[in-house]
């Protein structure tokens, strides 16, 4: 059954909802068992699989070992409604590299009521302790500081006339992870544009938690614009009429120690559409240092009406 949220707005049952969502309980060896959250519909979030799949791998590791990429494939769209099963398979376990592939079903019912397991989502995770070595990276891209802009609340109040009023309550419900969009488009009318945005985001009232914690919660928010990212050259939105988006695949890379309760800047960019697919790619930044990787592929089909 669907998690129920906590009624409130407040940062800190926000922030209990995320640490509920991450929480698995073990029912076997290697077996882990999550409950679904209506993040964004009826389908799963795909930011709530990488989260909690990230989490089972790093809960069969012998000490808090962090991840240092990770690569997924989302199969079919889950079902809200109900619990996911991450099995984790231990493929390697090495002086500093361990490997762990995570496998995440649903036990669906039938008609003649028998469960049949499906496969939503499969990950190969690395995990390896930070030390020291070579160092480079390019300078952190120069964008307005977060506290010069709006939060996403705050702009969608300024959209939400345009709605239709069946979709009022959802697009205006608070979103979980703190986000400022750097340079906001209409989501009811946008235009094509290069295919480049940026957005600060945080968990402010997280807290001190494990670094699986924080990589988890870091994959939960990469989800989000990463593929909305290879619409904006096509003038299209999440809320565009016709168009059918999800996330085929989605890796991270983890370089650097970074805490999701400050601000992070997330840089995403597309470099091609084609064949109903684009490349989305972003970069997150804390304090100047490049602290996370990520790439996705994903949907992008566009049904014409054809009765127009």
């Amino acid at each position: 059954m669907t998690h129920i949220f906590a009624k409130s707005d407040d940062p800190k049952d926000l922030v209990a909802d995320l640490l509920k969502t991450i929480a698995l309980k073990q029912t076997a060896p290697d077996v882990f068992v999550a409950p679904s959250f209506d993040y964004v519909g009826p389908r799963i979030f795909g930011g709530q699989v990488l989260a909690q799949a990230l989490m089972a791998g790093a809960l069969t590791l012998e000490y808090d070992k962090p991840c240092h990429s990770l690569h997924g494939y989302f199969l079919r769209g889950g079902d809200v409604r109900l619990p996911v099963t991450y099995q984790v398979r231990r493929l390697r376990d090495g002086r500093s590299l361990s490997a762990r592939e995570v496998i995440a079903v649903q036990y669906v019912p039938n008609d003649a009521g028998e469960l049949n397991e499906q496969v939503i989502f499969s990950m190969i995770a690395s995990f390896s302790p930070m030390e020291g070595g070579l160092e480079y990276q390019e300078p952190m891209p120069e964008y307005p500081e977060p506290d010069s802009l709006l939060n996403e609340q705050e702009l969608k109040s300024s959209y939400v006339g345009n709605v239709p009023e069946a979709l009022k309550a959802r697009f205006m419900r608070k979103r979980h992870v703190e986000i400022k969009p750097i340079d906001p488009r209409d989501p009811i009318a946008p235009t094509p544009m290069r295919p480049r945005q940026a957005n600060w985001l945080r968990i402010s009232e997280l807290g001190e938690q494990p670094v699986a914690v924080h990589q988890a919660l870091l994959a939960f928010a990469s989800d989000f614009y990463l593929v909305g990212t290879g619409l904006m050259s096509h003038g299209l939105s999440y809320l565009s009429r016709g168009l059918q988006v999800a996330s085929i695949d989605h890796s991270m890379h983890f370089h650097r120690p970074f805490d999701i309760n400050e601000w992070i800047l997330y840089d995403m960019w597309s470099d091609t559409t084609s064949h109903a697919k684009g490349l989305n790619h972003g970069q997150f930044w804390q304090d100047g240092k490049l602290v996370a990787t990520t790439q996705q592929e994903g949907l992008m089909r566009l049904h014409l009406d054809t009765k127009a």
